[in-house]
């Protein structure tokens, strides 16, 4: 009898908070669209965080809610995107296919100016005087792009630069942001072009037609550094049809906007600093 009483007892209470957790389950309950659990079925589950969201189940609470758009999903396919918008009852809204883009192609036809010994790591090394090479603007080719690209799109070549597979990017962004030169952009990815350059390096990007430098020196000081470098000497201004490159700060840059991908530019530049990306 005496531990008959301490045992009723027990499952009295076991009752007692069994009703009460299941009272308070159906009370306090958080109704969970069903749309959600769809959306995050369809999502490729990679969890690479380059739509800036904590995961794809993150991403797929903020296409529900109108947060961000279902193309800002960089890995699923047009497929998926279509099927996500028909869940959803909404329009798919496309972007323009953007690469990552390398604007530099010194590497090793710049030289050093001091001997690095300290980590291989871009950042790291442009704390020391904006890092070991001659010209201060570009590529310090200790691979921080590479290393940071959830995709493997990225790879770093016998040059010192780093060769982006147009296939394999995802435009995600991350090689931008790690960069301390800010050399790398996003561009339009475009067709019909005229080919300047068929070495393998020029053959791992996209078509589109690009300024692989950064130098805002003068045209005679990025001469004296590295010898395929912007000399600021408006040739591709004047040959442009569209009105679509100008010379600001040394420095040639393109109007996406307006750029036809024609290649006239890339043509008449002295130095071969204006590619086209095959």
């Amino acid at each position: 009898m005496a531990i008959l009483i301490p045992i009723l007892g027990i499952g009295f209470l076991g009752c007692l908070f069994g009703i009460g957790l299941a009272i308070a389950s159906e009370r306090f309950k958080v109704e969970i669209d069903p749309r959600l659990e769809k959306i995050h079925g369809l999502l490729p589950g990679s969890n690479c965080g380059a739509c800036g969201q904590a995961g794809c189940f993150g991403f797929a609470e903020h296409i529900l809610s109108g947060k961000t758009l279902i193309d800002n999903c960089r890995v699923a396919s047009d497929q998926t995107k279509e099927e996500i918008a028909r869940v959803l009852g909404r329009e798919l809204k496309k972007k323009v296919k953007t690469i990552a883009t390398l604007h530099c192609n010194g590497g090793t036809k710049v030289r050093n100016r001091f001997l690095y010994a300290g980590i291989e790591d871009c950042t790291a090394a442009n704390l020391l005087l904006g890092g070991q090479k001659e010209c201060v603007w570009g590529c310090l080719s200790f691979g921080s792009c590479q290393k940071v690209c959830p995709f493997g799109a990225i790879e770093m070549a016998e040059d010192g630069l780093p060769v982006v597979d147009k296939d394999k990017c995802k435009a995600c962004n991350k090689c931008v942001e790690i960069c301390p030169k800010k050399i790398f952009t996003l561009i339009p990815a475009t067709q019909d072009i005229y080919p300047v350059r068929k070495d393998t390096t020029s053959s791992a990007f996209s078509n589109g037609v690009y300024v692989a430098c950064s130098s805002h020196d003068s045209g005679k000081d990025t001469r004296r550094v590295c010898s395929v470098g912007c000399i600021a000497c408006k040739k591709c201004e004047q040959v442009c049809p569209v009105d679509a490159i100008h010379v600001i700060d040394n420095l040639a840059v393109i109007d996406y906007n307006k750029c036809t991908s024609c290649g006239e530019c890339a043509k008449v530049c002295p130095t071969k600093t204006i590619r086209v990306r095959l």
